[in-house]
């Protein structure tokens, strides 16, 4: 049974939310192979960089596919059959989600993933305990196994998130799962570092095809998403494009940029480490005033971003943050490769 503990209205946001603009021809795809009797792959692969939609889509994909109407909205899940309510209590027999913590209400990698403590201290142990929590171990693949094997019982699933973060036994113990499909039984398998999983886990897969986002459709989400202005700053399309690029255009991650507090303070990042490389701030002056305006990992977050943009000036090559003349700044100023190492 699926692990829900939150209220219904994230689930229905997880559930029946709109279809993505850029996934509408996979979901037609697969939507119409199921109506016409031809059957799914055994198990499918939502891999890809963290703000493309993929959770979105694998869990808007469970609900219809569980949904006792489903013929007759291909559109998506009905929302009122008793199966949709299932879903909306989080109590579907049918459906199964590994690891426990990693339930539709955690989807999707925005600014709701964002919402930090405020501590550096509560930051470092909740991460440290999510790391902990997040890894499925063989013991929870091998629970699955009843619930797999169990003939007669119509259509069930099983949703794997954060695949990658698998314990090599826990790979292995999957593999036998993969490799005997079971009737009326599908597997998702969920990764944001498709890399990291085994090549024997790939091999028995098949990819959903989430990644290929036309820009075009990237820019209009976007634009519509963030509305005329972000955290009181006027949002035009230069800044949209700046968005997507630095976002290496998902466009869920480009929204979370956008309204990142540490976003409208590059330029203040600027000036601070200017002064501090020219001596004129100290670095115990200039760390009072940064605890004062961001928390520890935002501001790791700001540093990272600008840090990557200066060595790419440093290297020759054209800086992605065009709205703060990152060029002209260190016109007068290039510092050695080994001071941003």
């Amino acid at each position: 049974m699926s692990d829900i503990t939150d209220n219904t209205s994230v689930a229905d946001d997880v559930y029946f939310a709109p279809l993505l603009p850029w996934q509408q021809t996979l979901w037609s795809q697969l939507t119409q192979r199921v109506l016409q009797q031809q059957p799914l792959p055994h198990a499918l692969l939502a891999a890809g960089m963290q703000g493309m939609g993929k959770r979105a889509f694998v869990w808007r994909l469970v609900a219809w596919l569980l949904c006792r109407t489903r013929n007759s909205h291909p559109t998506g899940a009905c929302g009122v059959c008793e199966s949709c309510q299932w879903l909306r209590s989080g109590t579907h027999p049918s459906l199964q989600v590994l690891p426990l913590v990693s339930t539709p209400m955690s989807v999707d990698h925005t600014a709701k993933k964002e919402n930090l403590s405020s501590t550096a201290k509560n930051k470092k142990t909740s991460k440290a305990a999510s790391h902990s929590v997040l890894k499925t171990k063989v013991d929870d693949i091998r629970a699955l196994q009843p619930f797999i094997y169990q003939g007669g019982q119509g259509l069930r699933i099983c949703v794997l998130d954060h695949a990658e973060k698998m314990t090599i036994a826990a790979a292995n113990a999957l593999l036998k799962t993969l490799e005997e499909p079971q009737a009326q039984v599908h597997l998702f398998l969920i990764s944001d570092t498709p890399s990291q999983l085994l090549p024997t886990i790939k091999s028995r897969v098949q990819q959903l095809a989430l990644q290929a986002i036309e820009p075009r459709l990237a820019a209009d989400y976007v634009t519509q998403a963030l509305g005329h202005t972000v955290n009181r700053e006027a949002v035009g399309t230069d800044a949209i494009h700046q968005l997507i690029q630095l976002a290496n255009g998902a466009p869920l991650a480009a929204i979370a940029l956008a309204q990142a507090v540490w976003y409208s303070k590059r330029g203040l990042w600027l000036t601070t480490w200017q002064a501090l490389r020219s001596g004129k701030r100290s670095s115990i002056a200039a760390s009072d005033y940064w605890q004062n305006q961001l928390s520890i990992v935002e501001f790791i977050q700001l540093s990272e971003l600008m840090l990557l943009d200066i060595r790419r000036v440093c290297l020759g090559l054209d800086e992605l943050q065009k709205d703060v003349n990152l060029s002209g700044l260190l016109e007068s100023y290039q510092p050695a490769a080994s001071g941003l190492e």
